[in-house]
């Protein structure tokens, strides 16, 4: 069984937005994601 574990990397990206009080979660802009080939949540 293969399992993918690194499907994309957006290096050197501008973060647009942060939630303080959840962990690792950050806002990129959906034109960079579809771009990396990430969907929300991953």
């Amino acid at each position: 069984m293969l399992i993918e574990v690194v499907k994309s990397k957006i290096h050197r990206v501008k973060v647009t937005g942060a939630d303080l009080n959840y962990i690792g979660s950050i806002t990129i802009d959906e034109d960079l994601m579809d771009a990396a080939n990430i969907v929300q949540g991953e």
